[in-house]
């Protein structure tokens, strides 16, 4: 565990936390007393052995943090024409400052661009409820006009969790299109192993980049991990904007609950 750190200034956010995720569900039954010593956890690596209850926060200041992005939900032949490309880049809110920057041009009019990571470390076949956090960099008014949709409004970020790892792979009804081996939902709705955390559209009329952050504090969402303790994370844009959306993540953190119950 040489990569996990305890901060311990970050135990009355996990309080918080916590209290939200007992108001949206009365199947999360955990030791408060366990709960209180724990802190908050930032992991590295994907092989800390970080226990069966922690939270996770990826910082893309310090790079991938071991992420890796793709892009779905298009043709076999538009493959180059979705322009799509990821790396660590300057913050067009600070210069000083890093994020993982994700883009495309949505010429499927359904593309979901997203990034990936694996835990390890948790308690095997164990049923887990999360709750996630992202903050990023957006340009896109949540009112503008744009083809198809709004650029903002009409651009909906997801998060999920699964035991099994998101991948694109041909469709099996059409083999001309990609798609995730996900049930991610369509555009605004969620799925099983996705939940819509809004859209992002930024308020205003100007497009000029600033942070904003999505949660699913009032929407419950649980997964399992896998035989071997592994849960896969994702976070991801649903876009019905027919254009380029070019977005800055800079903090992903996920808070995971030990459920001893059905969800």
């Amino acid at each position: 565990m040489k990569s996990m750190q305890v901060k311990g200034s970050a135990n009355g956010m996990w309080q918080q936390v916590v209290s939200r995720s007992r108001s949206t569900t009365k199947k999360v039954m955990w030791g408060v007393g366990a709960v209180l010593t724990l802190g908050m956890v930032s992991c590295d690596k994907t092989d800390d052995g970080i226990g069966p209850n922690f939270s996770y926060v990826g910082d893309f200041n310090k790079g991938t943090e071991n992420w890796e992005a793709g892009i779905t939900d298009y043709g076999t032949e538009q493959e180059s024409i979705m322009e799509f490309s990821s790396k660590i880049a300057a913050l067009p809110t600070d210069s000083l400052k890093k994020g993982f920057m994700l883009t495309s041009s949505n010429r499927s009019d359904d593309a979901f661009m997203y990034m990936k990571r694996k835990l390890t470390g948790l308690e095997p076949n164990q049923t887990y409820t999360i709750n996630f956090e992202v903050q990023l960099a957006s340009q896109y008014p949540e009112t503008g006009v744009g083809i198809g949709g709004s650029p903002g409004g009409s651009v909906f970020l997801k998060a999920g969790a699964a035991g099994t790892e998101p991948q694109k792979v041909k469709d099996s009804t059409n083999v001309n299109h990609w798609v995730l081996n996900w049930d991610k939902g369509s555009q605004n709705n969620s799925g099983k192993n996705a939940i819509l955390l809004g859209n992002i559209g930024i308020e205003g009329s100007d497009y000029k980049y600033r942070i904003i952050k999505r949660n699913n504090d009032k929407t419950p969402f649980s997964a399992k991990t896998n035989d071997k303790g592994e849960l896969w994370i994702l976070v991801g844009t649903d876009s019905g904007f027919e254009g380029v959306t070019t977005l800055y993540y800079t903090q992903v953190k996920v808070v995971l609950l030990k459920a001893t119950g059905t969800i």
